[in-house]
């Protein structure tokens, strides 16, 4: 299992960015949380797979239809931090 930070920023906010990445995460088996950021990024924490992460981060690198990703970075993290689900944190 692996796990990632991944800061996503554009056009992310206001366009079902973080109810799409829960439906992406459970769609390929993965747990953790989606959240916004004051700065209008959003901030994503993701454990699985190695293969169904490598399909997550693409998937993040465009993000749903109406949005607009400028910047995307991804860092290791810790899994033993994340939630058994993914959720979607205000």
């Amino acid at each position: 299992m692996i796990c990632y930070q991944i800061r996503v920023s554009g056009r992310v906010q206001g366009v079902w960015f973080r109810k799409s990445t829960q439906q992406k995460a459970l769609a390929l088996g993965l747990r953790g949380w989606v959240q916004n950021e004051a700065d209008g990024a959003v901030l994503i924490e993701a454990a699985g797979e190695e293969e169904a992460m490598f399909q997550f981060v693409q998937w993040c690198r465009q993000g749903p239809p109406m949005a607009r990703v400028d910047q995307l970075s991804a860092h290791p993290a810790d899994p033993n931090t994340l939630p058994h689900d993914f959720e979607i944190r205000r």
